[in-house]
């Protein structure tokens, strides 16, 4: 189940499943639409749980980015390789920094 924390302006949403794919992006887009404040500029995507993302996963992590306000930021903190890989190959690395951990994106957000 993914989970959401955060101030308002900071959320740090976790991934609650080991696979972000078909059968697991619905709950977690409904997640994102009952949690998410939308004040919201920042996100941390808690990714360290995951070893699979397919296209409706990549899709609903774009559409995560889409929904944050002009100037808002979503990192990736925790990615596995495989979902580092797949950011490399889609070209999507350049859009979404990845940090080891939480704490680290924490700090290059100034939070």
């Amino acid at each position: 189940m993914t989970s959401i924390e955060g101030d308002g302006e900071l959320a740090v949403v976790r991934i609650g499943a080991d696979r972000l794919d078909a059968a697991v992006t619905p709950a977690f887009k409904s997640a994102l639409d009952e949690q998410l404040p939308a004040e919201t500029r920042q996100v941390i995507l808690d990714a360290s749980g995951v070893g699979f993302v397919d296209s409706t996963g990549l899709g609903a992590i774009v559409g995560l980015m889409k929904r944050l306000p002009e100037g808002g930021t979503l990192v990736v903190a925790s990615a596995q390789q495989p979902l580092r890989r797949l950011l490399q190959v889609t070209g999507l690395d350049g859009l979404f920094q990845q940090f080891d951990n939480v704490e680290e994106a924490r700090a290059a957000l100034g939070r």
